[in-house]
This record gives C-alpha cells, sequence and structure tokens, in this order.
C-alpha cells in the first residue's frame, strides 16, 4: 500500500506512517476516533485522483481532511487520511464580486475577508468560520447563524470541480459538462438520469423529499438534487453538496454571494418559558429579523457564570425562562431604523419577563452574542476529566419547537444527563444540544443508546430531521433508513454505487446498515494536564497556529499527548515509546508559545501553559544555571550580545557558521542560535539621564533594542524615536534607574525557567515601584510582546496597588498624534501586528498610527504569527521559515513603500521572511515628521 500511495503523489515525503503524523492527524472535533494506516498531504487534483485509484486497487479506505471541525466523524479513517487543507488555496473573484471561484483549503473567514472589499460575502455562515474550509462545507452543506435554507451551500454553488472515485474531474460548471460527462462516465450519467424519473415518478418520494428539505436538513445524500435538476451534471454537482466525502473530491467550487450587510442591531428577549418563546417565533420572523437564536432556562444559568454576561441575565432568576437572540441586518442605517422599528412595535406587545433594548454598538453586540456562544465553551470546558463533549443537533418545524425542546428536557432528565443545555437557530426549528460522559462503560453506552432511541421517536414524530447542520456522519448513519423509508433510501444506496462501486471511499460515513454503528470507535479522552484537559479537539486554534505546516497543531499536541497516556494506560510501551521519540521536536522545540490559540479556542486554552511546563521539566540542569545567572546579570549579557553581534557583522557568514553548526550538533538546537546573514548589528545601551521636569510616564525600553541594533544603519531605532516623538509632544518620559539590567521575563517565562523569571520580575517590579511612585504613573513600553511581559509581571505581583502598563503604540494614539501638524504620508505601508498586540486587543490602535504613517495601509491577507518568538526564529529558523511563507508571498505582491510592525524580534522575522526591512511604525512616524523630514522608505 506505501508504495503505490508514494508513486501517486510528486513528494513520497508527503506520505506518513509515522506513528506520532497518524495519531496527530487523526482526530476531528466528533466524539469519534479511528488511527488511520497512513496520513497523505496532497497538492494537486491529479494527485487526489491517482490516490483514490490507488485506493481502490489495494482495497483500502480512503477519507479526505479538511479542517477537521465536522462534529459527527466525518473525517476519520482507518484506511488513508488524505489532508486537502493546506494546499488548495486558490481564491478567484469573478463579476465585482458577484460570484468567486475558489479552492477547497480556503477557510471561511479568509474567504469573507477577499470579498469584503466587493461589499460581498459567502452565503453560509457556521460558527466555525475561521477553522472550517470550503471543502468541509460543502461536503456537509454548511448553513450558519443567519443563510437558513435560502443561502446554505446547496442553494449558493453554482458549479463544482469534482474528483470522482474513478479518477475522472469532472467540471460542471463547463460549457459541455453535461456531454463530457455522459461520454466519460456513461454509467454514472444514465443512473443519475434514471434515478431523477424513479423519484419525480413516484409521488410519496416527492411529497418526502419537498418536505424534509423545506427545513435544514444535512441526513443523508441531497437527494432533493434529482427533483431540482434536470441535466445529470448538475444532478451530480448538487448531490455533492452534504456527500461528506463519500462521493468524490471537491476541487474547486464556484459560489453565487451575497451582499455584506454591516448594520446590524441586536437585541436580547427573556420569555417566560420556552412555550412563550416558541409561539413569537413566527411574528418576530414576519418582521424581518435576520437572526433568532434560542436559549433555554439551564442555558440563562450556565450563561450567568460566564464573565460579561449582560445584566439583563445576571440580575434574572431564572426558573423557566428562555431567551431569544434577535438580530436585524441591514445594508443602511435608514434601513436598519426601519427594521428595528418594525421589530419594537411587535416585541412591546410580547409577554416579556425582563426588559428589553436593541443595540448598533460592536462592544453590546459583542457581549450578548458571548452569552450565547459561551455556551458550548462553558459545558464542555466544565465537563468531568476524562469525558467527551457531544454536540448534537436536530431540526423540527417551528411550531412543533417548543414542544420538541420540552421532551428532550424529559429525556434529559430520565437518562440523567446534566448540563444538557438547549440552543440554536430557532427561526430555523433547529436546535443543538451536548451530552458530557465517559461513553465507553457497557452502562454509559447502554444509557446513550436507549437514550439515542427516545431521541430519534421524538424528532422522526414532530416531522423533523435528525441532523440540521452538522451532517449526517457516523452518529446518524444507522438511522437514515429510518428518517426516510425503504424506497428513498434504496436511491441513496445507489447513488453510492453509482458513484464509488468498490465502497473504498469514507465507507461508514452517512449511510450504516449496523443499528450499533454509532456506538463504535467513541474516543476517549484521558486526563493528561489540567491546562488541556478540557480541550474538545474542535480544532478553531489550527488556523493561527504558526508551525501547523511544519509539525503539530495546539490540537495536535494535545490529542498526541492523550495517545501516549492512553498507549501507558493500556500497556502498549511500544507505541507510547514511539510517539515520544518525536513528540519533544514537533510539540515542544516548534511550538512558538505565542498563545494565538487561545484566542481562537472557544474554551480558552492556551497550548503555551502546556509547552512551558514541558521545557521546565526538560531543561538543562547547566541551561537552568546559565540562564539563572544571566538573570542577575542581564545588563551584561545583553550588551554582550549587542557587542557579539556587531562583530560577527564584520565576519563573512561562511566562517561564522561552520563552528555555530558544529556549537549547534553538540550542545542541541534548541540551545545554540543559528546566526543569519540579514541579523543586524548590536543595539545600545538603555539608560537615560532622569528628566528635569515632571514624568508624565515611566518608559520601558525593551532590551531587545539593546541585542538587536535598528534595520538600518541610518535608523535610529525605537527608543531614540519614541522619546523624540514625546519630546515633541511635550510629554517627559522617565527611564527607571539600572533598566539595562531589567527585563519583562518573556525569556525565562517561555522557556520555563521559573526560578529565573521570579528573579527577573522580583527586580523589574521593585524598580517599577520606585520610577511609578508606586503606581501613579503608567509604565509605557515599545515592544508589544514585553508590553504583554511586563502586564503578567505587575499581575504577580502581591500588592494590592495596581500599575499600568500601555504600549508605545497605545500611547502615541492618544498623547502624540494630536499633538501633530501637517507632513507628507507615505504612499503604502505592510503592517504586520504581532500575536501580543493581537492578545492584548490593540490592532486597533496599531492601524491608526499607521494610517499616521501611509495613505494606503494593508495588512497581508495571510497574516499570522512569526513565530521569532524571542529566540525561537534563532534555534529553530525552519519554524519561521514555515510560519511566514504565505505572508511574504502577499508581501511581495504588494510592493509597499515601507514595511512596519511593533515588536522588534518579529520585524527581524519579517525581515528575513520578505527581505524588505522592518521596522517599528513609530520610527517611521517619527522620520517622517521630523522637522524638515523627507519621506521614508
Amino acid at each position: 500500500m506505501l508504495d503505490a500511495l508514494r508513486g501517486a503523489v510528486a513528494d513520497p515525503a508527503q506520505v506518513s506512517t509515522r506513528a506520532l503524523d497518524i495519531h496527530a492527524n487523526a482526530h476531528d472535533a466528533s466524539h469519534f476516533l479511528l488511527i488511520p494506516q497512513a496520513v497523505v498531504v496532497a497538492s494537486s487534483a491529479d494527485e487526489v485522483g491517482r490516490l483514490l485509484r490507488a485506493s481502490a486497487a489495494q482495497g483500502v479506505p480512503l477519507t479526505f481532511r479538511s479542517g477537521g471541525t465536522s462534529l459527527s466523524g466525518q473525517a476519520l479513517t482507518d484506511g488513508v487520511l488524505v489532508d486537502v487543507r493546506r494546499n488548495f488555496k486558490g481564491i478567484e473573484v469573478l463579476d465585482g464580486g458577484a460570484r468567486v471561484s475558489v479552492q477547497p483549503g480556503v477557510t471561511v473567514r479568509a474567504l469573507n475577508a477577499r470579498l469584503a472589499p466587493y461589499g460581498r460575502k459567502f452565503g453560509p455562515d457556521p460558527a466555525s468560520e475561521g477553522a472550517c474550509t470550503i471543502g468541509g462545507v460543502v461536503a456537509n452543506n454548511s448553513s450558519g447563524m443567519a443563510c437558513g435554507t435560502v443561502d446554505n451551500t446547496y442553494q449558493t454553488v453554482e458549479s463544482l470541480t469534482v474528483v470522482l472515485p474513478s479518477g475522472t474531474v469532472v467540471d460542471t460548471g463547463a460549457v459541455d459538462a453535461d456531454a463530457s460527462l455522459r461520454a466519460r462516465e456513461p454509467a454514472l450519467y444514465e443512473g443519475l438520469a434514471r434515478l431523477s424519473r424513479r423519484i419525480k415518478d413516484n409521488p410519496a418520494s416527492v411529497a418526502t423529499i419537498r418536505h424534509q428539505f423545506s427545513m435544514k436538513n444535512t441526513m443523508g445524500y441531497a437527494i432533493n438534487a434529482l427533483l431540482d435538476f434536470e441535466a445529470p451534471a448538475d444532478i451530480l454537482a448538487h448531490l455533492i453538496v452534504g456527500s461528506e466525502g463519500t462521493l468524490g473530491f471537491v476541487a474547486g467550487a464556484v459560489f453565487r454571494t451575497i451582499p455584506r450587510l454591516t448594520q446590524v442591531t441586536t437585541g436580547l428577549l427573556v420569555f417566560a418559558d420556552l412555550e412563550a418563546a416558541n409561539a413569537a417565533l413566527p411574528a418576530l420572523v414576519a418582521t424581518g429579523a435576520a437572526t433568532l437564536e434560542l436559549m433555554d432556562a439551564l442555558s440563562l444559568r450556565v450563561g450567568q457564570s460566564l464573565p460579561g454576561t449582560p445584566g439583563i441575565i445576571m440580575d434574572l432568576a431564572v426558573r423557566e425562562h428562555a431567551a431569544l437572540l434577535v438580530e436585524y441586518h441591514a445594508d443602511s442605517p435608514e434601513r436598519l431604523a426601519e427594521l428595528e422599528r418594525g421589530g419594537l412595535a411587535l416585541i412591546d406587545s410580547l409577554p416579556l419577563s425582563a426588559p428589553h433594548a436593541f443595540s448598533a454598538d460592536a462592544a453590546a453586540r459583542a457581549q450578548l452574542w458571548h452569552l450565547r456562544k459561551g455556551l458550548y465553551a462553558a459545558v464542555a470546558g466544565a465537563r468531568a476529566q476524562g469525558t467527551t463533549a457531544l454536540l448534537e443537533d436536530v431540526v423540527v418545524p417551528v411550531p412543533a419547537l417548543g414542544r420538541t425542546c420540552i421532551e428532550l428536557i424529559k429525556l434529559f432528565d430520565k437518562y440523567d444527563y446534566a448540563n444538557s443545555v438547549i440552543f440554536g437557530h430557532a427561526k430555523d426549528g433547529n436546535i443543538h444540544f451536548m451530552l458530557t460522559d465517559g461513553f465507553q462503560a457497557q452502562a454509559e453506552l447502554d444509557r446513550y443508546a436507549a437514550f439515542t432511541e427516545d431521541m430519534v421517536d421524538v424528532v422522526l414524530g414532530e416531522g423533523g430531521s435528525l441532523k440540521a447542520e452538522h451532517g449526517t456522519g457516523r452518529v446518524m448513519a444507522p438511522y437514515v433508513r429510518r428518517q426516510y423509508g425503504d424506497e428513498l433510501y434504496d436511491v441513496m444506496r445507489q447513488i453510492k454505487v453509482l458513484f464509488d462501486p468498490a465502497g473504498m471511499l469514507n465507507p461508514g460515513v452517512l449511510m450504516d446498515d449496523d443499528p450499533t454503528a454509532h456506538l463504535r470507535h467513541i474516543k476517549t479522552a484521558p486526563p493528561v494536564d489540567e491546562s488541556v484537559d478540557r480541550c474538545v479537539s474542535c480544532g478553531y486554534c489550527e488556523p493561527v497556529c504558526p508551525s501547523r505546516n511544519l509539525t503539530l497543531t495546539p490540537r495536535q499536541r494535545i490529542v498526541t499527548l492523550r495517545a501516549i497516556k492512553q498507549a501507558t494506560l493500556d500497556g502498549d510501551v511500544a507505541l507510547a515509546k514511539e510517539l515520544e521519540k518525536d513528540w519533544e521536536y514537533g510539540a515542544v522545540h516548534t511550538c512558538a508559545v505565542d498563545g494565538l490559540c487561545q484566542t481562537a479556542c472557544p474554551v480558552n486554552i492556551n497550548t503555551a501553559t502546556l509547552v512551558k511546563k514541558f521545557r521546565k521539566r526538560d531543561v538543562n540542569p547547566v541551561v537552568k544555571g546559565v540562564w539563572g545567572a544571566a538573570a542577575k546579570n542581564w545588563g551584561v549579557v545583553t550588551q554582550g550580545a549587542s557587542l557579539a553581534l556587531d562583530v560577527v557583522r564584520k565576519v563573512p557568514t561562511a566562517v561564522i557558521l561552520p563552528p555555530d553548526k558544529l556549537a549547534r550538533a553538540v550542545l542541541g538546537t534548541d540551545t545554540v542560535p543559528l546566526y543569519s546573514a540579514e541579523l543586524p548589528g548590536g543595539g545600545s545601551s538603555r539608560k537615560r539621564p532622569a528628566p528635569t521636569g515632571e514624568p508624565q510616564a515611566v518608559y520601558f525600553p525593551a532590551c531587545v533594542g539593546t541585542m538587536f541594533g535598528p534595520a538600518t544603519d541610518s535608523a535610529p531605532g525605537i527608543q531614540q524615536s519614541f522619546e523624540q516623538l514625546c519630546e515633541r509632544a511635550g510629554v517627559t518620559l522617565l527611564v527607571p534607574r539600572g533598566i539595562d539590567a531589567l527585563c519583562c521575563g518573556t525569556p525565562w517565562s517561555s522557556k520555563g525557567l521559573t526560578d529565573g523569571q521570579a528573579t527577573m520580575r522580583a527586580k523589574t517590579l521593585a524598580a517599577l515601584r520606585i520610577a511609578t511612585r508606586d503606581g501613579e504613573l503608567p509604565v509605557v513600553c515599545d515592544a508589544s510582546s514585553c508590553t504583554e511581559g511586563l502586564r503578567q509581571t505587575i499581575e504577580s505581583d502581591p500588592s494590592d496597588r495596581p500599575m499600568t502598563v500601555i504600549d508605545s503604540v497605545e500611547f502615541a494614539v492618544t498623547h502624540v498624534l494630536p499633538t501633530l501638524g501637517g507632513y507628507a504620508k507615505l504612499d503604502s505601508l505592510a503592517v504586520h501586528p504581532t500575536c501580543s498586540s493581537t492578545r492584548m486587543g490593540m490592532n486597533g490602535a496599531l492601524d491608526t498610527v499607521s494610517h499616521a504613517v501611509a495613505d494606503r495601509v494593508e495588512v497581508p491577507e495571510n497574516w499570522g504569527c512569526c513565530a521569532f518568538a524571542g529566540d525561537r526564529g534563532l534555534l529553530h529558523p525552519e519554524l519561521t521559515a514555515s510560519a511566514t511563507k504565505a505572508e511574504a508571498a502577499d508581501v511581495a505582491a504588494m510592493g509597499a513603500s515601507a514595511h512596519a510592525s511593533c515588536n522588534r524580534t518579529c520585524e527581524l522575522g519579517l525581515t528575513r521572511a520578505t527581505g524588505e526591512p522592518y521596522r517599528h511604525v513609530l520610527e517611521l512616524l517619527e522620520e517622517l515628521t521630523r522637522p524638515q523630514a523627507s519621506p521614508a522608505g
């Protein structure tokens, strides 16, 4: 098998059977787990075609994996797993944004970012937009919060390019698509035409299909295509939608887009109970509400435990209450006001149990959505150690929604599933609920099986569908026949045979005649560390992880650690050792500990916390001693590093690298940095004489400015630039005494060196207490990662006298920009936000200052953490190269006048990646506003 797979791809290295790779890639967001025999990263449609043929010839099942956000087990296999996310990233905007051609590896968020300048957006709006890919969206017929059944994938897809299991590539948008399909795949062509006639000639089938697909419905195949279209090529395209990777590979898609409505207002309506909330739905829908999100009484109680929950809920004595989050969207303020007036005219007459108000304020709206979206995180994150979270979704006709919710609550009580909140898209009759349990012991499986049978009876008894959004997957595959009946189930069976005669494409998904299939392959989640045990493997973290295309993602770090633990518990010593062998480099050495994963994680996990624990555990005693001494003599260390860079810069790189590489081979690549020619010379001392006037702020220049000098020899560097800006603005700064020996502590923190970190924190806190007059003056820092580090240092201070830390960019917005007169700006500026500026929420300030520098400011579409991470980019340059590859391509296409960021080491990483000198944005501002200055370049 392995030889056949390697022969099918251009780069055999993209085929792996390594234990770490197959276990890291095995997990998706569902509660199922199968371990693949091999993992392949495909790079083209032709490769996929060859892989499909090889799979059929070898008799080995094949499954496609993209974002892995699917909740029903669609993206798992014990055969060959083909990663189609890493490549296939093309986007082509057509007809001024009215249409778009997109490849399957693109995320929904990235697609919407490309469409935004055209005032358009993608129709489906899944909650997982940051991680789910277009390939997965098509495979699951995704919808979401607002799109309903009008703008979902099925309704907005125009054509698909599909690789069939035979290897044939079909472009259903081609002028001759139908004729080509008939000539190249005659059996498939005739079979689709025959099934279409069979459906249309059976009034009972027509009635069932029309009813089922009048709702959100992702149960079984999209057999409505057999009614909605005449041409077999069009039928094929729409059967592929929602087919969950069981019929072919979507290599490309063309969609009709929808208007991007930027005017939004949101409100929360609290009712006495579910029935009252449900009764109000038809009238609220008639007012033009874009979203109507339901939360039951338990949801509201859980919401009261979430930080930032609105007062309307915090002050409520919840009994049987239910709430609807209502939102109106419009293309103009006038239209929005009109919609809101119409809504309020109705709402004022409803029997509400709490005051109501609508707001267009972004912060207020975010607070309401945090309540709604935080339910999943709150329940899943609080589940008992070692248990699994199972998130389900069903749909019923809207008039039956209230009854259905009440019956589900009775089932939760009957089967003792505590904390099973009900929430979802009430406008569509679509609700979600969560079960948390071990799902391993026989009693647990019996309980789940009995609950499922009762739940199926309730939903189908109301004329609903057992799957509305999340896809049939493995979880509902045994129930497709019960929902549709024998006749339509047989039609679906015939569809599978027509496309995939060998049955090798994602078997066990969407249809399964085994009535207990949903009880098999349920994964375990053994506790490994309290910092990550609440992980639900959703994969939201992966698109923001800088090591995702090199080694492991945060999800993969966690699941492989669980695999090691499970192998140990099972007594499989060989597997545990095999996984551990590659764990250190893949999980620990190449983690940037940037924390961006936490910004995307629905249960608020920062995987850096876990990695730092491993670094602390594994640190060499000699290294620990060296860094401990460095904490006590930091001024000598930073000035020594500066001097060393000045010296080596004068020596040919060819002379430096051999002994450098030898030292790395002897002492370890995670210990000795690798020199590279683009590094600047050393910087200067940070100390400054005390000011003569009264200081308004304490300035804490980052020590990286001493170790690494300015980007160009003629540039003054950030410290001098910032001081000059403040002097012109009439702001007096005080640099603490002994500043050269002080640091925010991040170098020790990132390496897990807690002793050295404690030493540095104590020194820095003592100096800042004196300099700030015990917190009277704010502290300003000129490197975003150090600003974040200082904030963490101050948070560790046991004193009850708070100190405030402000980044220099934020400080410039309030204290410098208002004082500037007229000056000539740059034409354009490429800006790299940092992971720290993102985590601290200061990218708005960075944007404001950037617009003060240039007329046109561009953030690369593929911006992300550069992974330089202090010295990580020097220790493992391959990590930074991988993390910045896509962004560097974007920057090259921009042709910007200058390039900027707000953190010196990030500037080094981007300079290396792009070949362009990146400077602190305030350096550029100072240069432009300097008296009689000429524009910077």
